[in-house]
């Protein structure tokens, strides 16, 4: 087994492999301090201020800790924790705000009885303040997608991969999100 000074320059698989034989709570902290800042930022989307983003980051890690055993490097481990942090944060903004969401949400019927939205306002054309407030109105699965592609810019095989699911439904879910996304930024925030 590698040393502590060379897990430290290790690869993230290597130094999760490491944390899975032997379970070390220190070879873990390494693990957490590369990731860290980047999950609270994650989580931060989905939270209501920067204590709840914490909270969710200190159960992402909890989580990952106990189930790390279940990356089997099918994806890089980073593609990995960002799905894992998104699947998380939408299970908790689910189970949380349910109400809120059905009564804010468009429903996908509703989605095929308009006309295309698409010459009103482009994807690309949205503002910034009124595009995050529409992502706000939309599902938690919705969201996770669409900022898994567009903002954290994961290539549709990374996405399959850590989502576990074909690249045509990949690309299917993120057409949906996108058209549901347009239809509330122009019927909500105009």
């Amino acid at each position: 087994m590698k040393t502590l000074k060379n897990i430290n320059t290790s690869s993230d698989e290597d130094l999760v492999n490491a944390i899975v034989k032997t379970n070390d709570t220190l070879l873990f902290e390494i693990l957490y301090d590369r990731y860290a800042a980047l999950v609270y930022n994650k989580c931060f989307g989905f939270a209501k201020d920067g204590d709840e983003a914490k909270d969710l980051t200190q159960d992402v890690f909890l989580k990952l800790f106990v189930k790390l055993a279940s990356f089997k490097g099918k994806s890089k481990f980073s593609t990995w924790l960002y799905a894992f942090t998104y699947n998380h944060c939408v299970n908790y903004v689910t189970r949380n705000t349910a109400k809120k969401f059905e009564k804010q949400a468009i429903d996908y019927k509703d989605i095929e009885n308009l006309s295309d939205v698409e010459n009103d306002y482009s994807f690309q054309d949205m503002r910034v303040d009124k595009l995050k407030a529409a992502l706000e109105l939309v599902s938690p699965d919705e969201k996770m997608i669409l900022l898994l592609k567009y903002q954290d810019s994961l290539s549709i095989k990374d996405i399959a991969s850590a989502l576990d699911i074909g690249e045509s439904a990949v690309k299917m879910r993120i057409k949906r999100a996108k058209d549901k996304l347009i239809i509330v930024y122009n019927t909500n925030l105009k």
